[in-house]
């Protein structure tokens, strides 16, 4: 059975050490994407930051990867660019799941995450009239 997911909500990324992370439901992204900065691969490992220092999850260290890979996304301006992408942990409605991330500066944005059909579907139905279900389901516990 699908659960519901809002347009929004907010979502744990243990291994990231990030929670209460707002992101953003894009049924048009196939792949879901976290803001990052200082990508750079040195001696095989994949080194980065989230989110930055005006986020209030903010914290200041590198994390580091050593099993990553690269997938060509096509952006929603239509240019497609390599982009570099994590498997890790997330959590919503209490269950923690895998998923692939690719990593992308999303300064401009105001979701530091998207969350992308790839993900979404066969777990989730869409419904845009509600917000931060997970969320709240978490706060009542």
């Amino acid at each position: 059975m699908k659960i519901s997911i809002g347009r929004i909500d907010k979502a744990d990324f243990p291994q990231l050490n990030l929670f209460d992370i707002e992101v953003k439901i894009d049924t048009g992204a196939y792949t879901s994407s976290i803001h990052c900065k200082n990508v750079k691969v040195e001696d095989g490992y994949l080194k980065c930051n989230f989110l930055d220092e005006e986020h209030p999850s903010y914290h200041e260290k590198e994390i580091i990867f050593d099993e990553y890979d690269v997938k060509v996304v096509k952006s929603s301006n239509g240019q497609s660019e390599p982009r570099y992408r994590i498997k890790t942990k997330i959590i919503l409605f209490g269950k923690t799941q895998d998923i692939y991330l690719t990593l992308s500066d999303r300064e401009e944005m105001r979701f530091p995450v998207l969350l992308g059909r790839n993900f979404l579907s066969k777990k989730y139905i869409v419904d845009i009239t509600k917000t931060n279900l997970s969320f709240k389901l978490k706060n009542q516990k």
